[in-house]
């Protein structure tokens, strides 16, 4: 195993390469910011583009004309290359004439989607573009802002062909990282290497074909790449101040963690805080690399670190999940809910790929909180119906608060019809209408 002193990787997301102001903003922070030694920079889909990408994804599935929002998508991201090429004095002008080949290989992608295996297999070849794109733009920006050598490598992490949830190969994928690796090692002090966050690989058949590792899976990517490079530490960059209790759109008089225990954040990350993707902290703590959270908007703020710690009573956290789905299993012959129908109910939900939120039974019936997803609900009643009475109610929230005291609930609960709580020693949750 080879290793680079002082490694570290920096995870951008959204928000954070949104245009050529915001791509700029993140070579001043490698510029000014970054480690003196090598540097790994995970970068996520520009702006919505992800959103876009399923919209367009989801017309071309059903046969519809995308040609609209297609449009959109690479007006979008031609005008950021149009901005960012204008920005330097002597640019490389590569990126102006490839970035229309992207574009033609998506066009591409999607005439021939229905071709491909199923829903989940034709999603990831659609919506992995937006990373690639993201990655090819803040690639070429660096090399023309900063005074060293800046690579760039494809996705690095190999998976499983589990769609759009892609179970990481760990043994595949730090044989990718060490030869990515060598890329760096000669003369490695100040070079920066540039992959994409979210995107995976798998070799189906002697081909290689794209998987994600599921939304928002950019963290992950750069918590991958950390435990099989034994980095420093990882910086996820942030339009928020660090850690916070609540998110500051939602809730108010919000409170900043400085310091925040690996297993703590875990938990928060498990109910739905929007700042860590919910894998993310598990390979940091196995390898004891810390993570620190903090704002490209203010880059020598302190922001938060999570690493394994001791810390006080933490302040109550506020966790807010919209468009949700409670979904209630009675048994038809009015019979208790046993072990034997559980696993049956169990087994469906893993098949639908519909994640549990909150769970809750009583004698003759079980009742789950999910994420909504039409298509996926669906197919669990179809896999159900014959055995169980099935009711669901949707347009619902989820509200966690962990580490609640009485006036926190009395603040989240008061003035709302609850469908179901559930309170643990440390964690109180209920779900009521949005």
């Amino acid at each position: 195993m080879e290793e680079l002193q002082g490694l570290q990787v920096y995870k951008f997301g959204g928000a954070s390469v949104k245009d050529a102001a915001a791509i700029l903003n993140l070579c001043r922070i490698v510029r000014d910011f970054g480690p003196q030694g090598p540097l790994v920079v995970v970068v996520s889909a520009m702006g919505k583009t992800t959103n876009a990408l399923e919209e367009i994804y989801d017309l071309a599935y059903r046969g519809e004309d995308y040609s609209a929002q297609l449009g959109a998508v690479e007006a979008y991201h031609h005008r950021a290359a149009t901005e960012l090429h204008s920005y330097f004095a002597q640019p490389d002008d590569t990126m102006v004439t490839q970035l229309p080949n992207y574009f033609q290989e998506l066009h591409q992608t999607l005439q021939s989607i229905n071709s491909v295996g199923s829903y989940d297999e034709g999603y990831d070849q659609v919506v992995s573009f937006g990373e690639s794109l993201s990655a090819y733009l803040v690639t070429w920006a660096l090399g023309n802002a900063l005074p060293k050598q800046v690579l760039y490598n494809g996705a690095l992490v190999a998976t499983d062909t589990t769609w759009r949830e892609g179970r990481v190969d760990w043994v595949k994928t730090e044989e990718r990282t060490q030869e990515a690796l060598h890329g760096l090692l000669n003369d490695w002090r100040g070079r920066v290497m540039v992959t994409e966050g979210f995107v995976g690989q798998v070799q189906v058949d002697g081909f290689t074909s794209t998987t994600t590792l599921g939304r928002e899976g950019s963290d992950y990517t750069a918590a991958i790449l950390a435990y099989c490079l034994r980095a420093e530490r990882v910086t996820i960059w942030k339009d928020v101040a660090g850690l916070l209790n609540a998110d500051p759109k939602i809730f108010p008089d919000t409170v900043r963690y400085p310091e925040i225990s690996y297993r703590e954040t875990i938990e928060m990350a498990y109910y739905g805080a929007s700042v860590i993707h919910p894998k993310t902290l598990k390979p940091l703590a196995d390898r004891g690399i810390p993570l620190y959270v903090k704002s490209f908007l203010d880059p020598a703020a302190a922001g938060t670190v999570i690493h394994e710690c001791q810390h006080p009573a933490l302040a109550p956290a506020f966790i807010r999940k919209t468009d949700q789905c409670l979904l209630s299993f009675a048994s038809k012959d009015f019979s208790f809910i046993s072990e034997e129908n559980l696993a049956v109910i169990f087994s469906a939900l893993a098949q639908a790929k519909l994640k549990i939120n909150v769970m809750q039974n009583s004698a003759i019936s079980f009742s789950v909180c999910v994420d909504f997803s039409e298509r996926r609900v669906h197919q669990l009643l179809d896999l159900l119906r014959e055995q169980f009475t099935l009711h669901y109610n949707t347009g619902l929230m989820l509200f966690t608060i962990k580490n609640y005291d009485a006036a926190s609930i009395q603040q989240l609960t008061t003035g709302r019809a609850l469908l179901l709580e559930q309170r643990t020693r440390s964690t109180f949750q209920f779900v009521c209408k949005a």
